[in-house]
């Protein structure tokens, strides 16, 4: 099992990042606010990770701090949740708003994410309600091949393709970066302005 990575952060293309580990490169995916604080390229980085096994085969999943990476297995763990729903999960809302939700049982927040209708809010109320006080009480930490590359340097066209990889259908993607001023900003930047219109 990998556990964490630290390593020099050699490309960023959300939600995929590839990490230089002794030479090795490795790829992860990694939900949005994991991107916001990622550093400069060529710079070192320290991640969180999960390592999944299937078959046909073996994804690493990356966190900055081993609360979110807590949250993502306890989420893959129910029914109906895969490791790309969890992930659109994470960069949509903040852990803390999510345990509140949880908590408070609020459906309608839990169904304006990424791929959650009534029926999967519902069941997330209902398997998270015990589960969670133990994700509330956990410590903050510190912090197969790439996707085919969209227009390199459209942070526009960055967005979307990011916003669709994870779980947001083409169209309501691009409709989510419409109307957000790109100038001067980042494809991290649009992309955070994108998820909080979507979950408003």
């Amino acid at each position: 099992m990998i556990g964490r990575l630290r390593g020099v952060l050699v490309e960023k293309r959300p939600p995929w990042l590839l990490v230089d580990v002794g030479g090795v490169g490795y790829e992860v995916e990694a939900p949005m606010s994991t991107f916001y604080d990622l550093p400069a390229l060529n710079e070192h980085v320290t991640l969180y990770t999960h390592l999944a096994v299937k078959e046909d085969a073996h994804s690493l999943y990356g966190f900055a701090t081993e609360r979110e990476r807590a949250l993502f297995r306890t989420l893959i763990r129910i029914s109906g949740i895969g490791p790309r729903l969890a992930l659109g999960i994470l960069s949509s809302i903040r852990p803390d708003d999510f345990i509140r939700s949880i908590e408070l049982q609020d459906t309608a927040t839990l169904t304006r994410l990424p791929g959650i209708g009534k029926k999967t809010a519902e069941r997330l109320l209902i398997e998270l309600r015990d589960r969670i006080k133990d994700l509330g009480a956990a410590p903050l930490a510190a912090a197969g091949a790439l996707p085919t590359a969209v227009a390199a340097g459209d942070p526009v066209a960055e967005a979307v393709s990011a916003l669709v990889a994870l779980g947001y259908k083409p169209a309501e993607a691009a409709r989510l970066v419409q109307g957000i001023d790109a100038t001067d900003k980042t494809t991290e930047q649009l992309i955070r302005l994108a998820l909080q219109k979507a979950v408003r």
